[in-house]
C-alpha cells in the first residue's frame, strides 16, 4: 500500500519563503528607524512659528508651518491687507548648504517606496526557490518510492546517482547494499535449491538399497555388498549435511565459529597429508609455521584441498597414489600454501567459478565423488582468516591451489 506523499518541497519552500519574509520584516523595521534618525539629526528646526514684524516692531502677522514632508519648511503668510504670501525654509546641514538629493525612481516614488521594492525583490526571490527546492525534493520522492518498492520484494531497484551531492551519495549507497543483499537471496536460494538436490541422490540409493535387502533370493555376500553400500551413502549424506550447515555459517558473517588462537600448520599438514599419501615440503631448517586461527576451520581448508587434488589426480592418472604436494612458505610476511597435484587442471575460464557453491567443472560428476561444495568451503575459510585463495597451472601439467593466510 503506498503512503500519501506529505509534499515535503512544500514544506521546505514555505520555510525558506517564511525566513525570507522575516529578513524582509526585519530589513523594513531597520530602515524605518534609520529613516526617524535621519531625520532627528538633519538640523535643528528653525521655527514652527514665523512671525512678521514691521521696523517698528508691531506684529504684522503669524504664520504658522504647514504639514509638509519634504526638503525644508513652508509657512503661509496673511497679510493685514489681504496678500497671502508662501515662505520655504530650506533645511541646513552643520557647515554647509543642504546636500543635492536626487529623484528617486518611479517605483519608489511613493510614501513608502523602499517596503514595496523590499516585497516585489522577496516575491522574485520566492518564485526563484521554487524550482531549485523541487527539483532537490523530486530525488528525495523517487528515492522513497523506490525504497518503498523494494521493500514490497522488487530487489531490482536501483537509482541512478546524479551529481556529487548527499542525495547522490545516498542512492549510491541504496544501490550498494541492494547489491550485496540481492546477491546474499540469489546465493541462499542456490544453497536450498542444489542441496535439496543433491540430497535426493544418496537418499534414492539408500532407498534402492533398503528395497533390494528385503528380497529373499539375496545372498549373504550380495547382501553385505548392499549393507555397505547403504552405509557408504550415509556417511556420504553426513557429509553433504554437514557442508551445507558448515557453509550456511560462514556465509552468516556474524556467526561465531570457534575460538581464535595460534595454530600451528606444519603438524596440521602433516597429519592430513599422511591421511591421503601428500608429499609435504617445507623450508629446510624451518619447522613452525604458526597463524591466528580457528583450528578446526584451517583443518577443514587443508583437508578439503588434499582430498580434492586426491579425487581429481587419481581420476587423471588411473592410480591411487596420485602426485600430491603440500608446500608451505612465508612470503612477504605472510603464510603461503600450495597444493599441486596432476590432475586435468582448470581452464582459465573457469578458476573463478570452481569456488562458486555446488559448481563442477564440465564432463565432472558423482562418479568423482563430492558435490561441489568443498572449494566454495576453502574460500570462505581463507576469506574469514583474512586471506584469499586462487588458481594456477602446476609446471608439468596439472593444478595448483595457492592459499595466503
Amino acid at each position: 500500500m503506498k503512503t500519501p506523499s506529505r509534499h515535503l518541497y512544500l514544506r521546505v519552500w514555505l520555510a525558506a519563503v517564511l525566513a525570507l519574509a522575516l529578513v524582509m520584516v526585519l530589513a523594513g523595521v531597520a530602515w524605518h528607524l534609520q529613516q526617524r534618525d535621519r531625520d532627528r539629526s538633519a538640523g535643528p528646526v528653525i521655527s514652527r512659528m514665523l512671525i512678521v514684524r514691521n521696523t517698528e516692531g508691531d506684529v504684522l502677522a503669524v504664520a504658522p508651518q504647514l504639514p509638509r514632508r519634504g526638503l525644508g519648511y513652508e509657512f503661509q503668510v496673511l497679510m493685514p491687507n489681504g496678500q497671502e504670501f508662501y515662505l520655504q525654509v530650506p533645511r541646513t546641514t552643520p557647515g554647509g548648504p543642504p546636500p543635492p538629493r536626487a529623484l528617486p525612481p518611479w517605483w519608489a516614488r511613493s510614501p513608502y517606496g523602499f517596503l514595496w521594492t523590499l516585497l516585489l525583490v522577496g516575491m522574485v526571490v520566492a518564485l526563484a526557490l521554487y524550482p531549485v527546492i523541487r527539483r532537490l525534493t523530486l530525488q528525495l520522492e523517487r528515492l522513497q518510492n523506490g525504497v518503498q518498492r523494494w521493500g514490497e520484494g522488487d530487489l531490482d531497484v536501483r537509482f541512478p546517482v546524479q551529481g556529487q551531492d548527499e542525495v547522490a551519495d545516498l542512492s549510491r549507497r541504496f544501490n550498494e547494499a541492494a547489491d550485496r543483499i540481492q546477491n546474499l537471496m540469489t546465493s541462499q536460494k542456490s544453497l536450498l535449491a542444489n542441496a535439496s538436490h543433491e540430497l535426493r541422490s544418496p537418499l534414492a540409493r539408500i532407498r534402492m538399497a533398503m528395497e533390494l535387502m528385503e528380497s529373499p533370493k539375496l545372498d549373504d555376500a550380495v547382501r553385505q555388498r548392499t549393507r555397505s553400500e547403504v552405509l557408504r551413502n550415509m556417511a556420504e549424506l553426513d557429509q553433504l549435511i554437514d557442508e551445507i550447515l558448515l557453509a550456511s555459517r560462514l556465509d552468516a558473517k556474524e556467526a561465531d565459529m570457534g575460538t581464535i588462537e595460534p595454530v600451528e600448520l606444519v603438524g596440521l599438514c602433516a597429519e592430513e597429508c599422511a591421511r591421503v599419501g601428500a608429499n609435504l615440503d617445507v623450508p629446510e631448517g624451518q619447522s613452525s609455521f604458526e597463524v591466528q586461527g580457528v583450528s578446526k576451520l584451517l583443518r577443514r581448508l587443508v583437508r578439503n584441498l588434499l582430498e580434492n587434488a586426491k579425487r581429481y589426480g587419481a581420476t587423471a592418472t588411473h592410480s591411487q597414489e596420485p602426485d600430491i604436494e603440500l608446500s608451505l612458505r612465508t612470503e612477504n610476511g605472510r603464510t603461503v600454501m600450495r597444493v599441486s597435484d596432476r590432475g586435468p587442471g582448470v581452464p582459465a575460464e573457469l578458476r573463478d567459478r570452481i569456488f562458486e557453491p555446488f559448481y563442477r567443472l564440465p564432463g565432472a560428476s558423482e562418479r568423482v565423488g563430492g558435490v561441489g561444495l568443498g572449494l566454495s568451503l576453502v574460500k570462505s575459510i581463507a576469506e574469514r582468516h583474512g586471506g584469499s585463495i586462487r588458481c594456477e597451472d602446476r609446471e608439468g601439467g596439472g593444478a595448483r591451489f595457492v592459499v595466503t593466510l
